[in-house]
């Protein structure tokens, strides 16, 4: 087996979106720091209802798929299909925009924390106008294992032999949330054929020789296994991986799509009402 190293440390940056929700953007804060085919990471953490109770009012999506991960906090998803989804502390909404989906995201809490995080991934050539849908997760369907020092839970894919919720399909991703006490190692076998990520929300860890600090992420070479170490009082961190599609990525917005003559079409298809239809 060969362990994988941290070819590129990318470092969070203070972003807003929505109308105005307060984030750190790891993943696509710039179009050279995606991981094919991870297009964005946002996480987001604050006790200020000023930094997110105005919450995503309607807006659309085409292309790829978002993942919401909510640690803490209450919020509603609403879409132009009409469907509604409750996503309540530990649970997951798992969107594929497909062709075309215009929705909202608003919090249903006026105090106390909101925590989580927003990953993209993009969606092949092929899958970009199937038809839109989404799945709400509960925090029960989410699979808790324990770790020898630590514990982990599992959003997609499989850790020997568990199960997440979320397998298969074209990237086969895998989305770990992984909490370790101090000085200890989490090691786990990740397909060769994937892209990996790691990204750690509280505390430090160790990848190698290299040192990532809170909301610092490590883009992973080549290899089909990773060690990593927590920091001096422990960490808690997400393992990202999927099969990369190496196909062209044009992004106008909230539009991903292969081409520029594609991009130009969802806008007028959105200006038109034919985004999501």
């Amino acid at each position: 087996m060969t362990i994988r190293k941290i070819q590129k440390i990318i470092q969070g940056q203070p972003a807003s979106d929505g109308a105005g929700v307060k984030l750190i953007r790891s993943l696509g804060s710039a179009n050279h720091l995606r991981l094919d085919p991870f297009l964005m990471l946002d996480a987001f953490s604050s006790e200020n209802p000023e930094d997110y109770v105005a919450g995503f009012p309607a807006h659309p999506h085409r292309g790829f798929e978002t993942v919401t991960y909510l640690l803490e906090g209450h919020m509603l998803h609403e879409d132009h299909l009409g469907n509604k989804g409750n996503l309540k502390s530990g649970g997951v909404q798992w969107m594929t925009a497909g062709r075309g989906i215009i929705h909202s995201e608003m919090p249903q809490q006026e105090n106390g924390r909101m925590r989580g995080f927003q990953l993209w991934i993009n969606l092949p050539a092929k899958e970009k106008m199937k038809p839109a849908g989404y799945r709400d997760i509960q925090p029960n369907e989410i699979p808790a294992v324990s770790l020898p020092a630590g514990t982990m839970k599992i959003v997609a894919g499989t850790y020997e032999g568990t199960q997440g919720p979320v397998q298969g399909g074209s990237t086969a991703p895998l989305y770990w949330d992984v909490q370790l006490e101090s000085a200890k190692t989490f090691a786990a076998k990740i397909p060769a054929t994937h892209s990996a990520y790691v990204y750690p929300f509280e505390g430090g860890v160790e990848v190698g020789d290299r040192v990532l600090k809170t909301h610092q992420g490590g883009v992973l070479g080549a290899g089909d296994r990773i060690e990593v170490k927590a920091g001096a009082g422990g960490a808690r961190f997400l393992v990202l991986a999927a099969k990369p599609l190496n196909e062209p990525v044009v992004q106008y917005g909230p539009f991903v799509m292969n081409t520029r003559e594609e991009i130009e079409q969802a806008i007028r298809d959105y200006q038109n009402g034919a985004l999501a239809v």
